[in-house]
């Protein structure tokens, strides 16, 4: 209880009221469906970029080679978590972190319409690249930051908000991957790439009505500063002051998270590349009699209880600030509407087709299927029941990552040396994901906050920033990696191939390990 009344102080002091939805403060959920619809429109446009790329001419694709598509995947996507470096030093600097986020959000929205023209010219697909390259990186730093400023670092609840947020996150992203991939696969590219920038459209408007909100918090530098000369003046509240060397070794435990999330995310990317590959050329797809029943009615259920679970959401977040903020809950609800929409027709089409075949996006929403499902576990388990050291969650995720991996490489040893295409059960693509995911859970939330907890306030957006440019460098080297599928598999195997993916991540966590008491030393009481 001390600790609920040490969250309600905290937010009293930024200008925020303390409302709550689930014990955490009103403005996370706002940050949640921003984040959410933002993820969709990413997600939903790289579950296509790599099938895109590769199917033929005659499909509507460019016809590339597996090479060249994974090489631009892995330009574009390190580029997207390159950018947030930038991104974080402007909104530190000269924008605060509401401006930061409204401007990213405006030119993804705009690198999605010029995606969408495609058809037309190939520059438009470039166009559209580079927008959503620079409209991420003044995104995705500072909404991350704005979610760790609504707790005290000493707040038990921190990394549990981050695990909530993060399955915002993974609800967009998981919605983004269903309806955009099945939509570009099935209908046409340009109309799965043109969807995506839709939800963006809604998440930049619903973030907009509820800017006042988050109080002090996201404003620019000049406008923060005043405000806390005038809390100090007043004796409201006292500067706190790190000494040199605490602010050094917290930095150094952050240097070492990011280094450890390179070699977990370098792997876990291979899910819109190598991955796409395998399920597209390797993986057995069409299915009739009662595995084609089964799957539509699976299909059905993980279409349909992710959107009920975020409608949930929504409406208990509807119920506390509907009156204060009311064009922020009826933008969100519209973006809902159409959700459902396209979600029933999507089961209905299915159920009326003539032959059964799963998209190769298909199993990218897997995923995100199980970071719903498990998030909430994940984050009442970490609160309750067993909360180790930041360097340990991390080792965890890379082990588990591993094991992912691992599965897959079980899964195609029967793939004879060169072979072009196979029909392997994609039951080891299902484990696979669900390895993965119990991973990111144990990582990614909680290097968010650990990157909260431990950075200087003032530099928190630039420290963001890192922690996204060793995401951007993990993209790099997987898509460098991921390129050498076609010659690893010509000459050794596939299961050779995905071996190189779980051997690496066992070895980093087995080092991080070793390395736990040394660290939690150097972190200086944040746990």
């Amino acid at each position: 209880m001390s600790q609920d009344k040490s969250l309600v102080s905290h937010l009293h002091s930024l200008g925020m009221d303390d409302k709550m939805v689930n014990g955490h403060p009103a403005g996370l959920f706002v940050l949640f469906f921003t984040e959410m619809w933002e993820r969709f429109s990413y997600y939903g446009m790289r579950a296509l970029l790599t099938l895109f790329l590769i199917s033929t001419i005659a499909d509507g694709g460019w016809g590339w080679t597996n090479s060249e598509a994974m090489k631009l995947y892995g330009t574009y996507t390190g580029l997207v978590y390159l950018t947030p470096l930038l991104g974080g030093i402007i909104a530190d600097k000269i924008t605060g972190y509401k401006k930061a986020i409204l401007i990213g959000a405006l030119i993804m929205t705009l690198g999605h319409l010029s995606m969408a023209f495609e058809g037309f010219a190939p520059w438009f697909f470039y166009l559209g690249l580079g927008l959503m390259i620079l409209g991420n990186g003044m995104f995705k730093p500072n909404i991350s930051s704005m979610v760790g400023n609504l707790y005290p670092d000493t707040s038990s609840k921190k990394d549990a908000g981050y695990t909530i947020f993060y399955m915002g996150i993974n609800a967009g992203a998981f919605l983004g991957m269903l309806l955009c991939g099945y939509i570009g696969e099935k209908v046409g590219w340009h109309y799965g790439f043109g969807l995506a920038g839709v939800f963006m459209f809604f998440g930049m408007l619903q973030f907009y009505f509820a800017e006042k909100i988050f109080g002090i918090i996201g404003e620019s530098p000049k406008d923060v500063q005043a405000y806390h000369d005038k809390k100090v003046a007043n004796h409201e509240e006292e500067e706190e002051v790190i000494p040199a060397n605490v602010v050094r070794d917290r930095l150094i435990v952050v240097g070492v998270l990011m280094l450890a999330s390179v070699v977990f995310f370098l792997a876990f990317e291979q899910a819109g590349g190598s991955m796409s590959i395998f399920a597209k050329d390797y993986t057995q797809r069409v299915l009739e009699g009662n595995a084609a029943t089964t799957f539509k009615w699976i299909d059905t259920i993980l279409t349909i209880v992710p959107i009920a679970i975020v409608t949930v959401v929504l409406y208990a977040l509807a119920k506390q600030i509907y009156k204060q903020y009311p064009l922020t809950i009826i933008c969100t609800a519209i973006s809902f509407v159409i959700i459902w929409g396209l979600g029933l027709w999507k089961i209905f089409r299915e159920f009326n087709s003539v032959e059964t075949e799963v998209a190769a996006s298909w199993f990218q929403i897997l995923n995100s299927f199980f970071i719903i499902a498990l998030a909430s576990s994940f984050s009442k388990f970490w609160e309750k029941i067993w909360n180790p050291s930041g360097p340990v969650k991390f080792a965890l995720g890379l082990i588990l990552v591993g094991l992912g991996f691992a599965a897959l490489a079980y899964g195609a040893m029967e793939i004879p040396q060169g072979a072009k295409t196979a029909s392997v059960s994609m039951v080891w693509l299902v484990i696979a994901y669900f390895f993965h995911t119990t991973g990111e859970l144990c990582l990614s939330p909680v290097g968010l906050s650990y990157v909260s907890k431990l950075s200087p306030k003032k530099f928190i957006g630039l420290l963001f920033g890192f922690w996204f440019c060793a995401s951007a460098i993990a993209n790099f080297i997987g898509g460098f990696l991921g390129s050498y599928i076609d010659q690893i598999v010509e000459t050794h195997s596939m299961s050779y191939f995905f071996m190189i993916f779980a051997i690496i991540p066992a070895v980093t966590a087995l080092i991080l390990i070793g390395l736990n008491p040394i660290l939690k030393r150097m972190m200086h009481g944040i746990n």
